[in-house]
Protein backbone atom coordinates (compact mmCIF):
# COMPACT_ATOMS: atom_id res chain seq x y z
CA UNK A 1 0.00 0.00 0.00
CA UNK A 2 1.10 3.53 -0.80
CA UNK A 3 1.09 6.22 1.17
CA UNK A 4 -0.84 10.04 0.26
CA UNK A 5 0.28 12.57 2.34
CA UNK A 6 -1.26 16.27 2.09
CA UNK A 7 1.10 19.43 1.23
CA UNK A 8 1.05 22.00 4.37
CA UNK A 9 1.97 25.49 3.48
CA UNK A 10 4.06 26.88 6.33
CA UNK A 11 1.24 29.15 7.71
CA UNK A 12 -0.38 25.77 8.46
CA UNK A 13 -3.18 25.32 5.38
CA UNK A 14 -3.76 21.99 3.33
CA UNK A 15 -5.16 23.38 0.06
CA UNK A 16 -5.69 19.77 -1.53
CA UNK A 17 -7.74 18.63 1.74
CA UNK A 18 -9.56 22.28 1.14
CA UNK A 19 -10.29 22.22 -2.47
CA UNK A 20 -11.83 18.49 -1.78
CA UNK A 21 -14.06 19.81 1.44
CA UNK A 22 -15.19 22.70 -1.47
CA UNK A 23 -16.74 19.88 -3.70
CA UNK A 24 -20.30 18.24 -3.11
CA UNK A 25 -20.84 14.47 -2.05
CA UNK A 26 -20.67 13.06 -5.31
CA UNK A 27 -17.01 14.58 -6.31
CA UNK A 28 -15.77 13.75 -3.15
CA UNK A 29 -16.79 10.35 -3.63
CA UNK A 30 -15.13 10.22 -7.14
CA UNK A 31 -11.74 12.02 -5.79
CA UNK A 32 -11.73 9.58 -3.20
CA UNK A 33 -12.06 6.85 -4.72
CA UNK A 34 -9.46 7.70 -7.45
CA UNK A 35 -7.21 8.97 -4.77
CA UNK A 36 -7.79 4.66 -2.94
CA UNK A 37 -6.72 3.79 -6.74
CA UNK A 38 -3.48 5.54 -6.24
CA UNK A 39 -2.73 4.47 -2.83
CA UNK A 40 -3.57 1.02 -4.02
CA UNK A 41 -1.55 0.76 -7.62
CA UNK A 42 0.59 3.65 -6.60
CA UNK A 43 3.05 3.58 -9.58
CA UNK A 44 1.36 1.51 -11.76
CA UNK A 45 -1.68 3.45 -11.69
CA UNK A 46 -2.08 5.10 -15.58
CA UNK A 47 -4.33 6.19 -17.44
CA UNK A 48 -7.40 7.51 -17.37
CA UNK A 49 -6.42 7.82 -13.37
CA UNK A 50 -2.96 9.21 -13.33
CA UNK A 51 -0.67 11.03 -16.19
CA UNK A 52 2.87 12.51 -16.17
CA UNK A 53 2.73 16.42 -16.53
CA UNK A 54 6.11 17.55 -16.33
CA UNK A 55 9.33 16.74 -14.61
CA UNK A 56 8.42 15.74 -11.14
CA UNK A 57 4.96 15.98 -10.95
CA UNK A 58 1.79 13.95 -12.27
CA UNK A 59 -1.92 14.41 -12.51
CA UNK A 60 -4.43 12.35 -10.98
CA UNK A 61 -7.61 12.84 -12.64
CA UNK A 62 -11.50 12.51 -12.18
CA UNK A 63 -14.21 13.02 -13.57
CA UNK A 64 -17.79 13.63 -12.91
CA UNK A 65 -20.44 14.23 -15.70
CA UNK A 66 -18.37 17.11 -17.54
CA UNK A 67 -16.46 18.37 -14.56
CA UNK A 68 -12.70 17.08 -14.58
CA UNK A 69 -10.96 16.90 -11.29
CA UNK A 70 -7.47 17.33 -10.60
CA UNK A 71 -4.81 17.07 -7.88
CA UNK A 72 -1.46 17.58 -8.78
CA UNK A 73 1.31 15.04 -7.05
CA UNK A 74 4.93 14.05 -6.84
CA UNK A 75 6.46 11.05 -5.76
CA UNK A 76 8.60 11.10 -2.99
CA UNK A 77 11.29 8.56 -1.51
CA UNK A 78 9.69 5.30 -0.89
CA UNK A 79 6.49 4.48 -1.53
CA UNK A 80 4.75 7.95 -0.56
CA UNK A 81 3.14 10.65 -2.48
CA UNK A 82 2.33 14.20 -1.82
CA UNK A 83 -0.42 16.04 -2.91
CA UNK A 84 0.17 19.51 -3.79
CA UNK A 85 -2.54 21.29 -5.34
CA UNK A 86 -6.32 20.39 -6.62
CA UNK A 87 -8.15 22.34 -9.19
CA UNK A 88 -11.06 21.87 -11.50
CA UNK A 89 -9.69 21.65 -14.93
CA UNK A 90 -11.51 23.69 -17.78
CA UNK A 91 -8.90 24.11 -20.84
CA UNK A 92 -7.53 20.81 -22.43
CA UNK A 93 -3.77 21.59 -21.20
CA UNK A 94 -3.27 22.43 -17.89
CA UNK A 95 -2.84 26.20 -17.23
CA UNK A 96 0.50 27.80 -16.70
CA UNK A 97 -1.32 29.45 -13.65
CA UNK A 98 -2.52 25.88 -11.97
CA UNK A 99 0.93 25.01 -12.60
CA UNK A 100 3.19 27.01 -11.25
CA UNK A 101 0.91 26.68 -8.16
CA UNK A 102 2.04 23.13 -8.02
CA UNK A 103 5.80 23.52 -8.46
CA UNK A 104 5.89 26.63 -5.94
CA UNK A 105 4.94 24.03 -3.75
CA UNK A 106 6.77 21.31 -4.67
CA UNK A 107 9.74 23.89 -3.94
CA UNK A 108 8.78 25.10 -0.58
CA UNK A 109 7.88 21.19 0.52
CA UNK A 110 11.80 20.35 -0.74
CA UNK A 111 13.26 23.52 1.07
CA UNK A 112 11.53 22.47 4.66
CA UNK A 113 11.14 18.67 4.21
CA UNK A 114 13.85 17.71 1.52
CA UNK A 115 13.26 15.02 -0.86
CA UNK A 116 13.79 11.82 1.33
CA UNK A 117 10.98 13.09 4.16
Amino acid sequence: MWEIEYYMAANGRIPVKEFIDALNFKEKAKVARTIDLLEEFGINLGMPYAEHVEGELWELRARLSNNRYRIIYFLITGEKFIMLHGFVKKTQKISKNELEIAKKRLRDYISRWGAGK
